[in-house]
């Protein structure tokens, strides 16, 4: 709520909008509009009736008014060149403020923010355009650009499409994220007329706070608190922990002008070669449902100064769990963004214990907003251990296969929005059937138009379209309806179905209340993001996240003050990276210290590293370790798990598209071929005759992109061992998946693992600042034959690894100084 700034009092005179209306029945009609209309579009000036004190503000791009209501009522802002007309009413002696959404100089019922949100909802479905109800269906492409403002495209979308969800995919930038916003909301403001009632934007964005990487998932920019990974978060087996979050990140959301988060992931993480672990809270479902519950009580809430539930508020966003029924389960760890990973697999009978995190995790909700506002289904097909389909007889993806979304919808009665992943209905381009261009093929469906995607899909009971800007084909879908109902093969007409999802959607935007007030005070809004508090709890997540799992001869031992490591030395080696090439471009090769050498400095007196050895171009092949250790006082190395690729990198396909390679959690080579790798996979496409695809990588090899980490830490070992003393090894995990362990685990003296944690982090714990507190969210394995021999749908399944101290790496496994932790959390949620 904005309360800065000077007020002002005007009166102005009603201006006549020269907007020409829609039809609300006749989705293939154009809006016809003069110019005359168009121009006054840009010119007018927003109506008050009678004289009104208001603050404005501006961003340096929008100007905006803000008039306050009474007691508990909501701020109101407004564009000042939007047009929009505000509403008064007296009652008992008060004054109250109301945006007149329609501008037919009424309050509507839709419009009166005493109401409830199901009355006002209801009211407002009634009344919108078949146009904006398949606009309010799509859900756009990722923005990356904030700082470019409004853009053409942007103004087409929100105009000619009525879309109003927005995937702010940027940086933490916070400047250009409030004045980006607050211009697609005046643009959207000064849409609306009498027939097509006003419809703010509803921002989302994926993940944005991780600590220790950029990239698709985790925006970059300082302007905000960093935290460990989902995983990470996991590993404290504190939900008190994930509450803090929660309640921080919604605040640094709404800060941004975000209103809705496309998360958290809380698909079970039983197959430990998946490619999405580090985005999960582990394998173990108890500690992942109170995890999800905690997630989205705290972010759906807002709560006062005595740290009470108010329910929905300003600092509330909408949550939407992912991915519905569970994604985790990728026959041979694939990932279902694209065609590798088409297929989910339940050779072990589990299906119900992945669907229950989501039943139990969202709609079992005990805080004051109720269920989960939405969910997000995944991309892939479920399997059974005999590979037909878990649900009916077609081979069809969760988002078109009703029997899917019916365990919302019918069997636990769930009216909240349902999401297609991103490019869910995407057209594949080749003869297999499948884009490998872009993600999310339409499993089940390529012999589909995309426009009978899209009906299929509503039919099943989805609501609205990831990855779409374009609202042509939902219209045809309303169409096709239509003509299914007139001919007796549907039960309700094309217009309730729609109105259904349109109720649900706007639902979401009325509770965290944008009709109101979605305009961004600047001033208010950097002091709200990345306020020291949220970064020193961010921190403190990160120290509490990070797991011992190696001390010999208490290494790692507690230290009062870590000044005395200025006089230390400390040596880093190098390693090489090359990532994969994914759909979004090339990798980006890595070589250079394997810890961040400038965070290093602040610690110790001097950072010793190996140095580049180059070729005749100037390339980097390959380092020269120093000659000897004689003033190194402790060795650091950093790793990152064996990387096999990521969400969009193809992996565990070749390029010819037809043959499969082995995921690996080992860094050497790992050619398939032990007695439990299955020969004939569970899943594979059927042909029209009958016979089925195998989709096997038996006798094949990984491919790994970050093998040099392994040599890394080997050569360091090896050059300890020949400077005859006793130099302390230590290993920093960083890791997204679980590692085996056993190409190194020996010869060194500690290990910790962190989970998309900063330097500093781990520094602070190797060096003693904090004891190690954190529990290990997924079984670290023995070796690749019990991965091999584990189930993709059953957690904790694995023969653990036992390293050369004695300790079995499980699930719920962490050291502090006094050795094996054993405390209240693994009573609660190991044991």
């Amino acid at each position: 709520m904005i309360k800065k700034s000077k007020f002002i009092s005007i009166s102005l005179l009603v201006l006549l909008l020269l907007l020409s209306a829609c039809s609300g029945n006749d989705s293939t009609k154009e809006k016809e509009e003069s110019q005359d209309s168009k121009e006054n579009k840009e010119n007018h000036e927003t109506e008050i009736a009678g004289d009104l004190d208001y603050q404005e503000f501006s961003d340096g791009e929008t100007t905006f008014g803000v008039v306050e209501n009474s007691g508990d009522g909501p701020a109101i802002s407004f564009s000042l060149s939007s047009g929009i007309n505000i509403l008064t009413e007296e009652v008992d002696g008060e004054t109250y403020y109301f945006k007149d959404l329609n501008n037919n100089g009424e309050l509507d019922t839709f419009e009166d923010w005493r109401e409830d949100t199901e009355t006002r909802a209801t009211a407002l479905a009634e009344t919108l355009s078949v146009d904006q109800m398949a606009g309010l269906m799509l859900f756009s492409e990722h923005e990356w650009d904030q700082s470019a403002g409004i853009t053409d495209d942007q103004k087409a979308y929100l105009e000619n499409d009525n879309l109003r969800n927005v995937l702010h995919a940027g940086p933490n930038d916070v400047e250009a994220s409030v004045k980006w916003a607050n211009q697609m909301q005046a643009y959207a403001e000064g849409l609306g007329t009498e027939d097509e009632p006003i419809i703010p934007v509803n921002f989302s964005s994926d993940p944005r706070s991780t600590a220790e990487s950029g990239g698709v998932y985790n925006s970059e920019g300082n302007d905000i608190s960093r935290w460990p990974s989902n995983l990470g978060l996991a590993a404290t087996f504190n939900p008190d922990i994930m509450r803090q979050f929660s309640m921080m990140s919604s605040q640094e959301y709404r800060g941004l002008g975000i209103t809705m988060a496309l998360g958290p992931q809380i698909d079970l993480a039983t197959e430990p070669r998946w490619l999405r672990v580090d985005g999960t809270f582990g394998e173990g479902s108890k500690l992942a449902t109170e995890f999800a519950e905690a997630y989205t009580n705290q972010s759906q809430s807002t709560f006062d100064e005595d740290g009470n539930d108010v329910g929905w508020g300003d600092d509330s966003i909408s949550i939407m769990l992912k991915h519905f029924p569970g994604d985790g389960a990728g026959e041979g760890g694939r990932e279902s963004h694209t065609f590798e990973g088409k297929y989910a697999v339940f050779p072990g009978d589990n299906y119900e214990e992945h669907v229950q995190v989501f039943t139990d995790g969202g709609l079992s909700l005990t805080g004051e907003t109720g269920e989960v506002a939405s969910m997000m289904t995944s991309y892939s097909i479920q399997i059974d251990a005999e590979g037909n389909p878990l649900h009916g007889d077609q081979y069809l993806a969760s988002a078109y296969n009703s029997d899917v979304v019916n365990i919302l919808r019918e069997a636990n009665d769930y009216d909240g929005v349902l999401v297609t992943d991103w490019g869910v209905t995407s057209d594949p381009s080749n003869e297999k059937g499948y884009d490998m261009s872009y993600m999310g093929s339409a499993y089940g469906t390529e012999d589909k138009t995309v426009e009978e995607r899209h009906f299929q899909a509503i039919k099943a009971g989805i609501d609205m379209f990831g990855g779409n800007n374009d609202k042509a084909p939902v219209l045809a879908a309303y169409e096709m309806w239509e003509e299914a109902y007139e001919n007796g093969e549907l039960d309700e007409s094309a217009d309730e179905r729609f109105r259904t999802s349109a109720k649900r959607i706007v639902s979401t935007f009325f509770n965290v209340g944008i009709f109101e007030d979605p305009y961004l005070n600047l001033e208010e809004s950097q002091e709200k993001v990345a306020s020291e508090d949220k970064v020193e709890a961010g921190y403190q997540a990160q120290l509490d996240s990070v797991v011992m799992v190696k001390n010999k001869d208490n290494t790692i031992h507690s230290s009062d003050d870590l000044s005395k490591y200025k006089d230390k030395v400390v040596y880093i080696p190098s390693t090489m990276r090359t990532p994969f090439d994914s759909m979004f471009g090339p990798g980006e090769p890595y070589k250079g210290p394997t810890m961040s050498v400038e965070v290093a400095e602040e610690y110790f007196k001097e950072v010793v590293t190996d140095e580049e050895v180059l070729d005749e171009d100037g390339n980097v092949i390959g380092f020269e370790q120093p000659e000897n250790l004689d003033n190194v006082d402790l060795v650091i190395v950093g790793m990152t798990s064996p990387d096999n690729g990521d969400n969009f990198s193809f992996a565990g396909l070749e390029e010819d598209n037809e043959t499969f390679y082995p995921l690996s959690l080992q860094y050497r080579p790992y050619t398939a071929d032990g007695k439990n790798v299955r020969q004939e996979s569970i899943a594979g496409d059927v042909s029209e005759d009958g016979s089925k695809e195998n989709r096997s990588y038996y006798g094949n090899t990984s491919k790994i992109s970050n093998e040099y980490d392994l040599d890394a830490v080997l050569n360091a070992t090896e050059l300890v061992e020949k400077s005859g003393k006793d130099i302390p090894v230590v290993v920093a995990m960083k890791a997204k998946n679980p590692v085996i362990m056993s190409e190194f685990e020996d010869k060194v003296d500690a290990i910790v693992v962190g989970f998309q944690v900063s330097d500093n982090a781990l520094f602070d714990i190797i060096l003693g600042k904090q004891e190690p507190t954190g529990l290990l969210p997924v079984q670290f394995p023995k070796d690749m034959d019990t991965v091999e021999a584990q189930f993709e749908d059953v957690a904790r399944d694995m023969d653990p690894y036992v390293d050369s101290e004695g300790n079995s790496y499980d699930y719920g496994f962490g050291l502090n100084y006094d050795g094996v932790i054993d405390d209240e959390r693994t009573e609660s949620f190991v044991k």
